[in-house]
């Protein structure tokens, strides 16, 4: 008990830091509701880490779990509507775990009726702020299809406003690897729990919710399925290189896809369709610095592959190289969305 209420201390210690880090710039500017933005992306990033524990051992990948959704571009990006909002989306993990750590043996049943309330919690939240006249998120604000976009460039602005989907980049190599482990274990519930939240998220205004907040549930879903993957990524074995090298290959793809539109068809990209600055970023150096993120992320899983492939275990190093990889992508993608945020 006494290792695990350390590892909630230090990891909460850590988002804190990060996140006085990455605001502490900006705080001449706030005003005293704007400091519940800190109390958000600590508060969501410390539930997804231990909403993560139960199904990551190691402490490294809860934390860049719980990392990748508290400091991810979904709620960062919350920061420019109401900062209640981004306080609802850290709710979502904790509600989470009630269903998760909750009843087992005969009793396992409610974890069904337990699992759908961050559901109603988004729903009860939206009929208490409408009656108070709070709208936290306008319900006009929705998810269109060159949203989609983020999932591979969160950092490049979709029709002139911040991308709200993505999971940065070197991410998506555990990500991958985390999807496959979880089609391989057959866990069908986390499947539903994350169809369901992205349904809702491009259905459109119902009950007058706006739909981008229903994406905090598969985005929680994808960030600790991120965990998982690095964790399998540590493990893998030689028996395991040809999915090593399939997300190998997958994120060197990535990288070509990113460069082109900058490199050879001078933007002219029917996906993005963009020309203009982001603060002092051009979008050519955006997608050229995106595709060097996703390089970053390739050779990661690409010294793991042959590491692998040669059956050499020696974790200690495939932590270093795979945390160092994530590491530095979600330092400067955060970064470059609090800036663009304020």
């Amino acid at each position: 008990m006494s290792k695990s209420i350390s590892k909630f201390v230090a990891a909460a210690v850590i988002y804190a830091g990060f996140a006085v880090y990455l605001y502490q710039p900006y705080f001449k500017i706030f005003h005293k509701l704007q400091f519940l933005i800190l109390a958000s992306v600590c508060l969501g990033s410390l539930g997804c880490f231990v909403l993560s524990r139960r199904w990551v051992i190691g402490f490294a990948a809860s934390l860049f779990a719980g990392a990748i959704y508290g400091f991810g571009p979904f709620l960062l990006g919350l920061a420019r509507f109401h900062p209640t909002a981004g306080l609802l989306a850290a709710g979502i993990p904790w509600l989470f775990c009630l269903a998760a750590f909750g009843p087992r043996a005969r009793w396992q049943w409610l974890g069904i009726p337990l699992s759908a309330l961050p559901f109603l919690a988004i729903v009860l939240f939206f009929q208490v702020t409408t009656h108070y006249r709070l709208f936290a998120v306008p319900i006009q604000a929705k998810l269109h299809l060159a949203d989609l976009a983020g999932l591979l460039a969160p950092l490049v602005p979709a029709k002139t406003r911040m991308a709200i989907i993505g999971f940065y980049h070197a991410p998506i190599a555990p990500l991958m690897m985390g999807f496959s482990m979880l089609l391989a274990a057959r866990r069908f519930g986390i499947l539903v729990i994350f169809g369901i939240g992205a349904v809702l998220a491009f259905s459109g205004c119902l009950f007058n919710i706006s739909p981008i907040i229903w994406l905090a549930i598969p985005v929680l879903c994808c960030s600790i399925l991120i965990g998982e993957g690095m964790q399998g990524l540590i493990l893998a074995s030689w028996a395991d290189r040809k999915w090593l090298l399939t997300v190998t290959l997958s994120m060197a793809a990535l990288s070509v896809v990113m460069l082109l539109p900058a490199v050879v068809f001078d933007l002219q990209f029917v996906l993005f369709n963009l020309r203009f600055s982001i603060g002092n970023w051009k979008v050519e150096k955006l997608l050229t610095e995106t595709a060097k993120m996703y390089i970053l992320g390739a050779v990661a899983v690409a010294i793991i592959f042959f590491m692998a492939r040669a059956k050499l275990r020696i974790r200690w190093l495939r932590w270093i190289i795979l945390c160092s990889a994530m590491a530095i992508d979600i330092f400067l993608g955060a970064r470059l969305i609090v800036d663009r945020t304020f």
